[in-house]
């Protein structure tokens, strides 16, 4: 192997697509919906535990870092709930032309905030 060769291109070069940036979102919410999954387990175990571990657990929920943990949870799960459907939309050839693929894609960012929005402040 000679220490001249030319190296690949690496990811810092390329342009950030708008469609893969929101590929790899779908992906990433996929992963904390799931890690956010086995903490509500453990919270439903905690319930079934009795109130002394509730009681336990509802002095950690009371914390800022927790509420906001919540909060983003509530964003992931709304962002990856729209971003899905606009998935299902293309498994059947539909919306595919690429000024509507990006205005759906603006309408997933402002679905997601209004949604948690409303499930935060006004339900």
């Amino acid at each position: 192997m000679t220490l001249n060769r030319p190296l690949s291109p690496h990811l810092s070069i390329h342009k950030k697509v708008l469609t893969a940036v929101f590929s790899i979102f779908h992906r990433v919410t996929g992963i904390c919906l799931s890690l956010g999954a086995i903490l509500f387990s453990f919270w439903t175990i905690l319930i079934a535990l009795g109130p002394n571990y509730y009681s336990k657990f509802q002095t950690l929920s009371s914390l800022i870092i927790f509420k906001i943990f919540l909060f983003i949870w509530t964003l992931t799960i709304f962002y990856h709930l729209y971003n899905g459907i606009r998935y299902l939309f293309w498994s059947y050839g539909k919306m595919m032309n690429l000024s509507i693929v990006y205005k759906s894609s603006y309408a997933v960012i402002v679905l997601s905030i209004l949604s948690t929005v409303l499930v935060w402040f006004f339900i």
